[in-house]
């Protein structure tokens, strides 16, 4: 059966719907597989299975290592800001006196010249050149009005009176956030986490990695499964577990530790520090469509998962 003309029409002024297609244009839909999703037990800098896992109000679970280097980092950059920002409102404070002074020097000037008259003075005809760089021997001794025109004059020819875009820094926020959720984070707001171990001989001895389960369903964790962790003492259980035991007893069912329903935390899954996730999954590609299309320009698509 012989192919429609349409698509196969390529002596038009303008793309055709298919040819549009091809290129990229309009909704392009993809299902993210396994690989794409982190697992539950990675840190979501690092992406490696975690060490010593530490955790946030908000779920988000990190290294120990890394999240304290993460912080540390942030603090070192905070500190730069503020020093910037320091040292900008000092030169803005000297210049702000500067230009006081130079104002009651304008008046004082202007005083002198309507009681005294405005006479010009000549430099010493023997110096070939003065202090702001006019040859000759007639050159008119530059006052301070005119000095500062001469140094807030816009002249791009000249390289002593290039202007200069000022840099303003803006006063930095002093708290550290969360590199997964953006949320202010302290050292103090994190609590260590602690899952439960597959200690069965076939699955050890069949499995390479370590297999975690829930310590009340003995069911074996993935990232289909929501998860709740229980900050005062760090137990992981599944969500199930937490709503159906937890909650009603009010006490964790590994160790027996009193809690409140203030005290669960739903675990953060399938994200990454670096990459959208939960309600964030659509995202914007943008594809270059090339030059000899005829659409030579950036075209966004929207991606959705």
């Amino acid at each position: 059966m012989p192919q429609r003309h349409s698509k196969n029409n390529n002596d038009l002024a303008f793309f055709t719907y298919d040819e549009k297609r091809k290129l990229g244009y309009g909704t392009q839909k993809e299902r993210l597989g396994r690989d794409s999703i982190k697992p539950f037990d990675a840190c979501s800098l690092c992406l490696k299975p975690f060490i010593d896992p530490l955790c946030c109000q908000k779920g988000h679970v990190f290294c120990k290592e890394c999240i304290l280097e993460c912080l540390l980092a942030q603090k070192k950059d905070i500190q730069r800001k503020l020093t910037a920002h320091a040292a900008q409102q000092k030169q803005e404070k000297e210049e702000e006196e500067e230009k006081i002074l130079q104002e009651k020097a304008r008046e004082l000037d202007a005083f002198d010249q309507q009681n005294h008259g405005a006479v010009p003075q000549y430099n010493d005809r023997s110096s070939s050149r003065d202090k702001n760089g006019f040859h000759g021997a007639n050159s008119v001794k530059v006052t301070s009005y005119e000095e500062e025109a001469l140094r807030n004059m816009k002249a791009f020819w000249l390289p002593s009176a290039t202007p200069e875009a000022p840099i303003k820094v803006d006063a930095p926020s002093t708290s550290t956030v969360c590199p997964e959720g953006k949320e202010k984070l302290k050292m103090k707001t994190l609590f260590s986490i602690q899952y439960t171990e597959d200690n069965n001989e076939e699955k050890k001895y069949n499995s390479i990695d370590k297999t975690f389960i829930c310590p009340s369903c003995r069911v074996t964790l993935n990232n289909t499964l929501t998860l709740v962790a229980i900050n005062t003492c760090g137990h992981v259980f599944c969500k199930k577990c937490a709503d159906k035991f937890i909650t009603v007893d009010k006490s964790c069912l590994a160790c027996n530790k009193a809690c409140k329903d203030r005290n669960l935390v739903t675990l953060e899954k399938g994200g990454t520090g670096f990459a959208g996730h939960g309600d964030r999954l659509q995202a914007t590609d943008f594809k270059h469509l090339g030059s000899g299309s005829g659409l030579g320009l950036v075209r966004p698509s929207s991606l959705k998962t």
